[in-house]
């Protein structure tokens, strides 16, 4: 079996590679060794930025539709509601960022959009294709499977979790530790008497610790969250779930009348040492392990995918060379390292969830890829290597001209040039004496991925920047 490459994981990760290679026509494989899809909660909240990517990958109504607001948590005392625990500081959506909250969907039905969009766009995905082993050359790289059949791509993306059979396969280590020694059980469950607009804390009491049940957005479920003491056994079964939420809180077992799922972790921060070996990409868990405190993790997955799609589509199509990818892991391992420590210190209570967790701050102002030819730029005012924000010029809303897999110019109170930009480069105008926000006055080149690669006052050096990935004309 041959294909140019070859995701293995079907989880939000490898889906959503999936999902952005199939709308540039790149033939991609999505392999997962379980027999369906994912069918836990997990990571259950996505981050503005986040959304931003959704939305550009065709599934953002979906994902609304699918999910809900974070509630107010609900501290309880011996059966009685004594205080509310806001989980998020509270931010207003703002032109340049119209995603301005966390907003709850559970992994299992993201999975389903996710997998669903990929479908729609003639992607693959192939269950029970357990990937066991790696080897490469020159060329190609070819997975082997636990049926001892084989895979051949030209690139390979590991998403396949914390436990990695391809890093493994490669050697590559992970440097890190455990966050919080106690372990952790989760589950989603049926429970009844319980409200659904409060996430629900009870706080530790004598003998026992915390218990947090939160009503999952778009489903009749709640996902039970209980810590244990460094070396507890955790009894996952169903009966021990439901032991545990009564011990705790005055819910009795016999209300917790379904249990749909349960697993139990040790929250931990690890970062792969490389992110890349060759032809083999890491994504996701597979590079970065995070406690799930503050919703880092599956934003930061989803965020390595978005960021990697549009370089391995610009080299298989010949339009950059190979050197391109180098960029991935100089661009996201940093971040990765950065949001390890963010999720690490909401874990233990240092920060809140506020404007870092949002992770629209994130960009690439040091990477190789970025080029910026002002001088003195006005502070809040958009460099080279920031995100992209949102707004309108002329009445075209940013965010629709930069959705698709192309690059966007943005020519604000300066004239585009009248030659050099290629057909694949959408050119967006916006008069003399127009009002841009935080770009201010200038030329903007905003990559696929919705970073801007390039900056100028003139545009000076913009041909050589665009045929360095096949745009000039």
């Amino acid at each position: 079996m041959n294909t140019d490459v070859l995701i293995v994981g079907a989880g939000p990760t490898g889906l959503a590679l999936g999902v952005d290679l199939a709308r540039r026509g790149v033939d991609a494989l999505v392999v997962e060794r379980a027999r369906a899809l994912f069918p836990g909660s997990r990571g259950k909240g996505f981050q503005p930025r986040t959304m931003e990517v959704l939305d550009d990958l065709g599934v953002i109504d979906a994902i609304h539709a699918a999910g809900g607001p974070y509630p107010i948590g609900m501290i309880w005392k011996n059966g009685e509601r004594v205080g509310e625990h806001h989980m998020f500081d509270p931010a207003e959506p703002s032109e340049d960022s119209p995603y301005n909250r966390a907003w709850m969907v559970p992994q299992w039905r993201t999975q389903e959009i996710l997998a669903a969009r990929l479908a729609e766009l003639g992607g693959r995905i192939a269950f029970q294709h357990e990937v066991v082993g790696v080897s490469q050359d020159d060329e190609s790289v070819t997975a082997h499977l636990s049926s001892g059949g084989t895979v051949r791509a030209r690139y390979l993306l590991a998403a396949d979790g914390g436990r990695s059979a391809v890093r493994r396969a490669l050697d590559i280590g992970m440097t890190g530790g455990t966050v919080d020694p106690g372990p952790t059980l989760v589950a989603d469950v049926r429970i009844n008497g319980l409200d659904r607009d409060n996430w629900h804390v009870f706080p530790p009491r004598e003998g026992d610790d915390l218990l947090a049940v939160c009503p999952l957005a778009g489903t009749e479920d709640f996902q039970v969250m209980a810590r244990f003491p460094e070396g507890a056994d955790v009894d996952t079964s169903p009966d021990g779930v439901r032991k545990v939420v009564a011990e705790r809180s005055h819910i009795t077992a016999e209300d917790v009348t379904e249990v749909r799922w349960t697993s139990d972790f040790r929250p931990r921060a690890a970062l792969a040492d490389r992110f890349r070996s060759g032809r083999v990409f890491l994504a996701g868990d597979a590079a970065h392990v995070h406690s799930p405190a503050g919703g880092q993790g599956l934003n930061t997955s989803v965020q390595d995918a978005y960021n990697l799609g549009w370089k391995l589509d610009a080299v298989l199509k010949g339009d950059a060379p190979a050197a391109l990818l180098d960029s991935y892991e100089e661009e996201r391992r940093p971040v990765a390292a950065q949001m390890l420590d963010l999720s690490t210190a909401v874990h233990r209570g240092e920060v809140r969830r506020g404007a870092a967790t949002r992770q629209l701050g994130i960009g690439y102002r040091d990477s190789s890829l970025t080029v910026e030819t002002r001088g003195a730029v006005d502070e809040g005012t958009v460099r080279a290597g920031d995100r992209a924000p949102d707004g309108r010029v002329d009445g075209v809303r940013l965010f629709d001209a930069f959705r698709g897999p192309h690059w966007t110019l943005l020519a604000l109170g300066v004239d585009a040039p009248g030659r050099g930009v290629g057909a694949a480069v959408r050119v967006v105008r916006g008069g003399a004496h127009g009002a841009y926000g935080a770009y201010g006055a200038g030329l903007f080149l905003v990559r696929p991925d919705g970073y801007v690669g390039w900056a100028g006052d003139t545009p000076e050096g913009l041909g050589t920047y665009l045929e360095r990935f096949g745009l000039g004309s």
